[in-house]
């Protein structure tokens, strides 16, 4: 098998029984804040383009590079995708043209043409990437390998049955924006810095003594900062608070730690993977991996090379004002009256600080959990604070962007201050701003609590939270002629058996009304109710799949 870094996450793997292109990212990510490091512009996009097949992990932007899969990637290639509780993923790739799916299992081998078999472990926790990531394992009959990329922690025993592998690829610098966009004293922020870069190795290394490949291919990441306004967040030499370290770093921590079958990995390197467990690397020049070691002067003539690119991007940002309360309270108020378990996480308020770069005022806007409403800063305590430059929030609200982790808070362009420890559900929340997503979220912590929900719909007793994608069906359930439509994405189930009529993967948990579920009375008492009546097409609410 041969193996070859196209940048960052990205690989083209050449198989006895096909090609595989993964996570493809050519294009500067969240607002022009992320570019791939080393350079890959000059990678030839032609033995790319007609791959066989195509896996992207998910949907963060240097992953999921919806430009150059447009330009470039065949519309016909086969696509790979994490068995997700949510669609987001095949929905982008299907609105970029790609119609050829191989829906997998998680955790299952599925077989491909020609001996290939391909195994995807998929994470759903609303933590877990955009709301998912994946990891790749592949062996086409003489090989196999794992791609790991982003994903973390994969489950133990999936993986380790698969192999035992030839090679594991795995990310070891993280994607973050903790602690540096922080109002933390600098002294603070070293030490956090410091803690971070090494726990991010150490648990890199983890993951490398659970697999326990034969060899080990550091990659996916770090990513570089050109913009003038983030160029020093770059690790210029090993500065040991730097959040980023790069391959150089790392393998020197894995030498350091007795580890030495980990070998170089960088934009353009080739593996050649035998079935005796032999790597033969076909590295790039010497001369060019001691420019990319001297990082500086490497950044410097790689950020004059790509101002035009991040300048186009700042620039197609709004750089008029509109009703940002106005807009917010349309969008999120809706979403917030549904969250019940999000905004008892949060339990306070958020101040977003929207900065203003014409001229203008500034405006505070708050984000109240407590009352579940969006207003202009009227004085009272808050929790958590972001500010940032109105053309960014200009364009997240104009595109109702549904996840600012992916917009907004990887890039790194903003600043933040909190009141108390780290918050899942502010995170979360910031990740969930669709229907479709909070409904995912919501469903996702009431399984998780341990407190089984339920519901009463026409005669019978049934799980409150769809199979599907786990929307609540007090408020999204209709009930007509023996048949519970969950109206979010019109999936439906018998209520005498709990059999989904949409798909044969799913089943609703039901049961017969018995007298102590419906105290007299009090109808609703025990359990909500359901709405009976004609179920809606959900395409006329604007939701769909």
């Amino acid at each position: 098998m041969r193996i070859t870094s196209i940048g960052h996450a990205g690989l083209l793997l050449e198989t006895a029984a096909g090609r595989i292109v993964c996570d493809p990212w050519f294009t500067p990510a969240y607002f022009g804040s992320w570019v791939p490091f080393p350079d890959n512009t000059g990678i030839d996009p032609g033995p790319l383009t007609h791959a066989d097949y195509l896996h992207v992990s998910h949907l963060h932007r240097d992953h999921f590079d919806p430009d150059w899969l447009k330009r470039h990637m065949s519309k016909d290639v086969t696509v790979l995708l994490p068995d997700y509780p949510v669609p987001h993923l095949r929905d982008a790739l299907a609105d970029l043209g790609f119609h050829r799916f191989v829906q997998t299992r998680n955790d299952e081998v599925t077989e491909l043409d020609g001996g290939l078999r391909v195994l995807i472990s998929a994470l759903v926790s609303p933590t877990d990437g955009p709301i998912g990531d994946s990891a790749l394992a592949v062996d086409d009959g003489r090989v196999r390998v794992f791609n790991q990329n982003d994903a973390r922690p994969v489950a133990s025993g999936p993986i380790e049955e698969f192999g035992p592998l030839h090679a594991h690829f795995l990310q070891f610098s993280g994607a973050i924006w903790y602690p540096m966009v922080y109002d933390f004293p600098e002294r603070m922020k070293r030490t956090l810095g410091q803690r971070k870069r090494l726990n991010g190795m150490a648990r890199a290394l983890s993951y490398i003594e659970q697999y326990r490949a034969s060899h080990v291919l550091p990659f996916a990441g770090p990513p570089c900062f050109l913009d003038e306004d983030l160029f020093h967040l770059n690790d210029f030499g090993q500065d040991d608070t730097n959040v980023f370290p790069d391959q150089f770093a790392f393998l020197d921590f894995l030498r350091e730690r007795g580890r030495d079958n980990a070998h170089l990995f960088l934009t353009g390197t080739t593996v050649e993977l035998t079935p005796d467990h032999e790597c033969a690397v076909t590295q790039i020049p010497d001369e060019e991996i001691a420019r990319i070691r001297d990082r500086r002067p490497y950044l410097l003539a790689y950020q004059q090379k790509t101002r035009p690119v991040i300048d186009r991007i700042l620039g197609e940002l709004p750089q008029d004002r509109s009703d940002l309360v106005g807009r917010l309270k349309e969008w999120v108020e809706p979403l917030l009256r549904t969250a019940d378990h999000t905004c008892a996480g949060v339990n306070g308020r958020i101040l977003l600080d929207v900065g203003a770069v014409d001229g203008g005022d500034d405006e505070a806007i708050v984000f109240d959990f407590l009352s579940r409403e969006i207003v202009a800063h009227d004085g009272r305590p808050f929790r958590y604070r972001f500010r940032a430059a109105r053309p960014l929030i200009e364009r997240l609200v104009r595109d109702r962007a549904e996840d600012w982790v992916n917009e907004l808070f990887l890039s790194c362009r903003f600043e933040a201050s909190r009141s108390g420890p780290y918050n899942e559900f502010v995170y979360t929340f910031f990740k969930s701003l669709s229907q479709a997503r909070m409904a995912y979220v919501e469903g996702y912590y009431a399984e998780s609590s341990g407190v089984e929900e339920y519901a009463l719909a026409d005669g019978h007793v049934v799980q409150r939270h769809c199979p599907h994608l786990k929307a609540d069906l007090v408020r999204f359930g209709t009930v007509a002629d023996g048949v519970l439509t969950c109206r979010l994405h019109g999936w439906e189930f018998e209520l005498a058996t709990g059999r989904c009529l949409t798909s044969d993967d799913r089943k609703l948990a039901v049961r017969p009304q018995e007298p102590l579920d419906t105290p007299p009375g009090e109808a609703d008492a025990a359990y909500p109710r359901i709405a009976g009546g004609f179920p809606a097409d959900p395409a006329v609410n604007g939701i769909t799949s």
